[in-house]
């Protein structure tokens, strides 16, 4: 089996860049780096749960990205823009056109109105007419539901109200990107289910939305998961494949992750072949295949597996060869992602949870290949 690098993505819709970015803290105490060497691309129109326990980073790469906080090293490219290769006042005054940024603390000023608030991001980077200003704050006041409450102070609001305003106010530029650091932490349910339905809307809408949260279900309702754990971004595949591992764990077995493709319609596995990994499918499509003969068409294709899915855990944990072929689908070009048997045995032991659940799925699908060998046959 041939081990390569997996081929670029394209990158044309790529907005959001990070290239190897470190950040160190220095204190009293010496040194103490919060970001690792963290590459990640968010595209057009997606959105992203930044996601990890307290302290692994999260805040401080959402602060990457929004330009609050400057890299000690790498690359951070906003939409083609190397946004630190700028001052100070230039990248604040990009960020006022380019980012709406939402906090957890909601940060309007309290002795401004709703409407006030939402018009000070146009006021702060001169953008529309200064009589067109009111309007269109009170427009997108009137976007979150609070259009009645345009002349009222924050404090006279509910937090889920003030955290809507605060949503319309970074929106007031009509920026591309929107960036939201625990914007749900300070609300109870309902308010929070109001806001992540705006924000799904916003994304229909073709706005790109990066958010931090501690909160597990919110994760459901985003399009791609971002895992940090101790400074360094959890492969997302594994994240998917293996979600009952803790953190430590899938970081473990991010950096003994091996890669492979392969290309469209070629195999993967032969049936009867020692198998020594356990795949994961990373992008592409590849199908489990009965009898399969040395040419394309033969056999019988029993399932497709695509991202997120994976294969040879039956043989790992039974200790037999291949049951099936593997092939990669006719559709195009697969990339894989491996542990090692010996790194997949030792995450199990280290993960009841894990092996519990590997094993009922390794049980139905022994029952789905007998089904289909016997519908074969007759």
């Amino acid at each position: 089996m041939k081990r390569i690098h997996a081929a670029a993505a394209s990158r044309s819709d790529v907005v959001i860049d990070l290239q190897k970015v470190v950040k160190t803290f220095k204190n009293a105490a010496g040194e103490f780096t919060v970001l690792k060497g963290v590459d990640l691309s968010l595209r057009q129109g997606e959105f992203v749960a930044i996601v990890g326990k307290s302290g692994s980073g999260k805040s401080t790469l959402l602060n990457m990205i929004t330009g609050i906080d400057h890299p000690t090293a790498g690359k951070v490219v906003i939409r083609g823009t190397d946004i630190y290769q700028m001052t100070e006042s230039q990248r604040s005054l990009w960020r006022g056109k380019n980012l709406g940024v939402v906090f957890q603390f909601f940060q309007l000023l309290p002795m401004l109105t709703l409407l006030e608030n939402v018009m000070l991001p146009m006021d702060y980077v001169g953008m529309y007419d200064f009589d067109e200003r009111p309007k269109r704050a009170l427009e997108l006041l009137g976007m979150v539901g609070l259009e009645a409450q345009a002349d009222k102070l924050p404090v006279a609001v509910s937090t889920g109200q003030q955290q809507s305003a605060a949503i319309a106010r970074a929106l007031a530029t009509d920026p591309p990107i929107l960036c939201a650091d625990e914007p749900t932490g300070n609300l109870d349910s309902r308010s929070a289910d109001v806001i992540i339905e705006l924000f799904d809307n916003l994304v229909k809408n073709g706005k790109t939305i990066a958010m931090v949260t501690h909160d597990p279900s919110l994760t459901e309702r985003t399009s791609r998961t971002i895992v940090i754990s101790d400074g360094e971004l959890i492969d997302e595949t594994v994240a998917q494949c293996l979600s009952l591992l803790n953190h430590r764990q899938m970081l473990e077995a991010t950096r003994l992750l091996e890669h492979f493709t392969y290309a469209a319609d070629s195999n993967i596995l032969q049936a009867g072949q020692h198998v020594d990994y356990f795949f994961m499918v990373k992008s592409g499509v590849v199908e489990v295949v009965l009898q399969c003969g040395p040419r394309k068409k033969d056999g019988v294709t029993i399932a497709r597996m695509g991202p997120g899915q994976f294969f040879g855990e039956i043989e790992l944990l039974q200790g037999g060869k291949s049951i099936a072929c593997i092939r990669a689908a006719p559709d195009g070009p697969v990339e894989l992602v491996a542990l090692h048997r010996d790194v997949f045995k030792k995450l199990l032991a280290d993960s009841p949870l894990t092996e519990e659940a590997l094993g009922k799925i390794v049980q139905a699908r022994l029952d789905e290949n007998r089904t289909a060998d016997r519908r074969r046959k007759k």
